[in-house]
């Protein structure tokens, strides 16, 4: 068991649908902390029912708990990890200064992972003279010149787009040059240079649970209201393609809208489906931190919510000696 030193942040993860929010809002209620949210829908302002805010549930024994990085940024912006660790770092040396302890909420492995892990994210400098020498290739040209400078490459999605792909191997090739290397050099990483200690907390439930619980949850977003969500968005600019890109209930809404999907019936087919499949890939992301050394320490799989954060208290209790 490591000591009250050895942690400096709390985090609680799990896949879609287990009840973090409720979980987080009563473990912080608890210990009289913040919420700070790794959702990257959440961020976006006008993202309510389709991304689960849930915001009436931040309250717990007549307190009001506060949280950080919930609508921040329209969907005008392309908010991303690099954006999400970087306000990350703000609110925890701000929280730290004020002897204050960061809880994370939130089921975005790859924000999670980028402040766990120490992610090492760059903000490159524009490079006109190779992003007009990018521009004349061709996608395949592309996803060739990125393996070529990246031969270790894993995130192949970036070779499906030219946009991203471009963008990937602006990033590689300033990561790989001398003023890149002297910053680095000078200053560290910067993981290295905030000390993000975390306690890792999971939690999920049995697999016909969980689908239940989706299920469930869809159908009463749809009666809330979702679909005349997406429609008020596009109604206020956004193009379809813009709600298209932030993935499961916003994209499959919206291709309902535009006659791609016949029918409501057809719409909840593929959706629950779809993210039936999106927990699985959360839990298999989990699985991958595990795999690369990070401890998470998994809650009972209790159905009842109360008994899995009177579980989350009791651990962090004890591994912090509180």
């Amino acid at each position: 068991m490591q000591g009250a030193l050895a942690y400096n942040t709390v985090v609680l993860l799990g896949p879609t649908a287990v009840g973090k929010t409720a979980i987080g809002v009563r473990v912080a209620g608890h210990f009289g902390w913040d919420i700070i949210s790794a959702d990257s829908r959440q961020v976006y302002k006008g993202l309510d029912i389709g991304s689960g805010k849930d915001l009436s549930e931040y309250s717990f024994g007549g307190r009001q708990i506060p949280y950080h990085l919930i609508d921040i940024v329209t969907l005008a912006d392309e908010y991303s990890v690099y954006d999400f660790q970087k306000d990350f770092y703000s609110i925890f040396d701000s929280m730290r200064e004020g002897d204050m302890m960061p809880f994370i909420v939130g089921g975005t492995g790859m924000y999670v992972d980028s402040v766990v892990r120490g992610y090492e994210l760059v903000e490159v400098p524009e490079n006109p003279a190779l992003r007009s020498r990018l521009e004349a290739m061709s996608l395949e040209e592309l996803a060739e010149e990125l393996r070529r400078i990246k031969p270790d490459l894993h995130n192949t999605s970036d070779l499906q787009e030219r946009d991203r792909a471009i963008h990937a191997i602006e990033i590689q090739t300033y990561m790989q040059s001398a003023e890149y290397r002297a910053l680095k050099a000078r200053s560290g990483t910067e993981a290295e240079r905030h000390g993000v200690r975390p306690l890792v907390i999971g939690t999920t439930l049995p697999r016909e649970k969980l689908r239940a619980n989706i299920t469930r949850r869809l159908a009463e977003r749809l009666d809330e209201g979702m679909i005349e969500e997406v429609e008020g968005l596009h109604r206020q600019g956004y193009s379809w393609e813009r709600m298209e890109r932030l993935g499961l209930e916003y994209r499959f809404v919206s291709e309902y809208l535009e006659g791609k999907i016949s029918g409501r019936e057809e719409l909840f087919s593929q959706l629950e489906h779809a993210i039936h499949r999106f927990a699985k890939r959360q839990e298999t992301w989990f699985r991958g931190m595990e795999r690369k050394g990070v401890d998470i320490h998994w809650l009972p799989e209790l159905e009842d919510k109360d008994e899995r954060a009177a579980s989350a208290i009791a651990l962090i209790e004890k591994e912090m000696s509180l």
